[in-house]
């Protein structure tokens, strides 16, 4: 380790001083958005916790950023609760206003907000960019307004429309955050064939005209590659509570083999099984759902991480396992090549294997641990459940790394 490299002596994670905090800048180059997020995030940790917000606190918050943004007349009614997810403070609510181009309407809303620390900090800006560059390209919902840096609202949010649906059958059981949903053999092909059209769309969306202001363009070769690896691991420095060998050899050998890649693509970043709605009585999805992780990259990221064993389950045979609950991986694999007209190289896939295994480490394990343990969340019971995936995916890193290329 170099002298600059060297972290300052006593630094508190639960009270990040200055010093450290631009040590972890310096170490770990990522995007500019995901470094300003990181930094923001480390800077208001050593103050209160989550606070439980009203919904007539939202509610203004709400009626405040949109007198900034339209010119007539509104009202917000219906304001309620949303449930769901792990990460996001969620409020519904139907909008009266005079929407251009239609006129005076009723506009059924959600308003996405982080909580003080989240298990996973994101940008409500990209993630606003995102859902509109994917209007018209796959199911996504309507995206209205954010405000990004928490200007009028509590904390950072974006507004985009309700969409019908539903993330599992209504006689379906599954984990918390929509691990392991079973959506039963009828459903399973007509969901699959959508699934893999609809990612097979975002990564061959050209995307070089789209406003994407808040994310930075990588080289084709590695430089996606370092950027990603380096925001997982300043993630799993910021918040782990003990050292974890392992993670350290994880970090280690993906610095010595990053897969270059062929091309830059759109990734969604968490495409999996309860991240999309679907209307049960067609089997029709809705709306993709959940894009705060998606960043511009290798395909491979998504291919590797709709195969996560935690997000799957095995079939009625005992056996067979399910990706995402719909086909067996090597079946997504193939559909997904003659839908994209792109091709899924093992090496590649394998690394991200690793790769994804080692981002939800860090989350389960460190950022979890971390926002728990300082109250930071409202959803400090879920979150602490998660914790306990942590040592699923700790052995999950260690197989792949046996297995090697």
């Amino acid at each position: 380790m170099t002298a600059e490299k060297i972290p300052p002596r006593g630094h508190d994670k639960n009270a990040p001083q200055p010093a450290w905090i631009e040590h972890l800048r310096g170490r770990y180059t990522t995007e500019r958005e995901v470094d300003a997020i990181l930094t923001r995030r480390l800077g208001r940790r050593a103050g209160p916790g989550y606070a439980p917000q009203s919904l007539a606190t939202l509610r203004a918050g709400v009626e405040a950023l949109l007198r900034d943004e339209l010119d007539e007349p509104f009202t917000v009614l219906d304001t309620r609760w949303l449930t769901g997810g792990a990460s996001k403070v969620q409020m519904a609510f139907t909008l009266d206003w005079v929407e251009p181009g239609v006129g005076r309407t009723r506009t059924p809303m959600v308003l996405r907000m982080e909580p003080a620390e989240s298990i996973v900090e994101t940008s409500r800006l990209r993630e606003f960019q995102l859902i509109r560059a994917m209007r018209g390209v796959v199911p996504v919902p309507p995206a209205y307004w954010v405000d990004a840096d928490g200007s009028h609202l509590p904390y950072p949010a974006l507004i985009y429309g309700f969409v019908p649906g539903a993330t599992k059958p209504s006689t379906a059981t599954s984990g918390v955050s929509g691990l392991g949903i079973n959506f039963g053999p009828a459903l399973r092909g007509p969901l699959a064939s959508q699934f893999v059209e609809h990612l097979a769309a975002v990564h061959t969306f050209d995307f070089s005209g789209a406003q994407l202001s808040a994310f930075d363009v990588p080289q084709v070769g590695t430089q996606s590659v370092e950027w990603g690896l380096n925001w997982w691991a300043r993630v799993w420095e910021e918040d782990c509570g003990e050292e974890v060998p392992l993670m350290n050899l994880a970090a280690h050998w993906m610095r010595q083999n990053m897969p270059p890649a062929d091309r830059i693509c759109v990734i969604h970043g968490d495409y999996r099984a309860g991240n999309y709605l679907f209307t049960e009585a067609d089997a029709r999805i809705t709306a993709l759902l959940d894009w705060e992780l998606g960043r511009l990259g290798d395909r491979h990221q998504d291919l590797a991480y709709l195969a996560t064993p935690v997000f799957g389950h095995l079939a009625e045979d005992g056996v067979t396992f399910l990706a995402s609950g719909l086909l067996p991986p090597d079946e997504l694999y193939e559909a997904y090549e003659k839908a994209s007209g792109l091709t899924v190289d093992p090496r590649r896939l394998h690394f991200y294997k690793i790769y994804n295994a080692f981002f939800l480490a860090a989350l389960t394990l460190g950022t979890g641990y971390r926002i728990a343990r300082g109250g930071k969340t409202h959803q400090d019971v879920l979150v602490a459940w998660l914790i306990g995936i942590g040592s699923l995916l700790l052995d999950e890193i260690r197989v792949l790394l046996e297995k090697g290329f």
